[in-house]
């Protein structure tokens, strides 16, 4: 697989490090237990995608700042707490592959833990001393929050659609990305109009990534950190069954589809939704939506990037959001 992670890197490398630093003296304290866990988290970090997104494209609008900065730190700080949060509601025991935090300590450390990460995030999100960036975060929370519950009402209804499907993407991962962009436009003073094509930029990203992240759950892979059918344990139905669900129109398939969703399917029940999804061009249809997303984004990026190194980067981290393979 092309190295699309170096080339995303270039422009920012000294800007990531300083990020980096940052992110690891916030996750920082004297505390024993809390030092414990809060070590777990910094040792267990991702590739950084939410923090160079944020960098590239402050970068393509302006000069980054210390602004700029302490916005990454304060959204990458509130999207930790919102997993360490997520997988105690979900009772999850792993997170890509690795025992969550509530799996080595407990729920209530977990909790705690959570909130405590989030309290680290309005602390720096503050010292932007940035008003209107503060009122982003601080909404931006509540959009996560409200998506979560969305989700699990979801999931418990008998509704199945499309619309719904995109609704919940809207208020989970797209939101995250479209905050990356806006929060990055907003650091370096950007004009309205290209705070909002940002913005856009990175919801179109955003839905892309949870399109890719939910076809992974149809193919056994050592290399991702969920096995096959777990979003279906979970009673969620992700794009590629939702259309295949509809396009049958079949009352027998609906109906597997709705013990799914109630969270009353057997593993055989599931092994057959997933075989009936992929055998009926499900994935493939969930691959021509991420490339026409994939479209729109890559003409922001050559409408509106002049620098070339950044347009690179951007359009490398474009690409690797379809062309991932974890």
């Amino acid at each position: 697989m092309k190295d699309y992670l170096s080339i995303i890197k270039a422009p920012i490398e000294p800007e990531l490090e300083q990020f980096i630093s940052l992110f690891n003296d916030s996750l920082t304290h004297a505390d024993g237990t809390l030092e414990q866990a809060l070590n777990y988290i910094r040792q267990r970090a991702g590739k950084r995608m939410r923090p160079m997104l944020i960098l590239l494209i402050a970068k393509a609008l302006g000069d980054i700042s210390e602004v700029t900065h302490r916005s990454a730190v304060a959204l990458e700080l509130l999207h930790t707490a919102s997993l360490v949060h997520d997988d105690v509601v979900d009772e999850s025991s792993e997170r890509r592959g690795q025992a969550s935090v509530n799996a080595v300590y407990d729920n209530k450390i977990a909790v705690l833990v959570g909130d405590y990460i989030l309290s680290t995030a309005l602390l720096n999100v503050g010292q932007t001393q940035r008003i209107d960036i503060v009122n982003y975060l601080s909404v931006l929370g509540q959009t996560l929050s409200n998506g979560e519950i969305l989700q699990l009402t979801s999931n418990g209804s008998e509704e199945i659609s499309e619309q719904a499907y995109y609704s919940v993407i809207r208020q989970k991962t797209a939101a995250l990305f479209e905050a990356c962009c806006t929060m990055g436009a907003m650091s370096v003073g950007a004009y309205d109009d290209d705070v909002k094509a940002a913005a856009n930029f990175g919801q179109t990203l955003g839905t892309i990534f949870q399109i890719r992240d939910d076809i992974f759950d149809y193919f056994p892979s050592p290399q991702i950190g969920k096995p096959t059918g777990n979003d279906m344990l979970e009673g969620k139905l992700t794009l590629p069954a939702i259309h295949c669900v509809l396009e049958a129109n079949d009352p027998a398939v609906t109906a597997l589809a709705q013990r799914v969703k109630a969270h009353e399917a057997t593993p055989a029940d599931i092994e057959s939704l997933v075989a009936f999804t992929i055998e009926h061009g499900g994935i493939t249809y969930a691959e021509q939506q991420m490339y026409r997303l994939h479209s729109d984004a890559l003409q922001y990026i050559n409408e509106r990037v002049g620098d070339s190194k950044i347009n690179q980067a951007l359009t490398a981290y474009l690409d690797f959001c379809i062309q991932r393979n974890k």
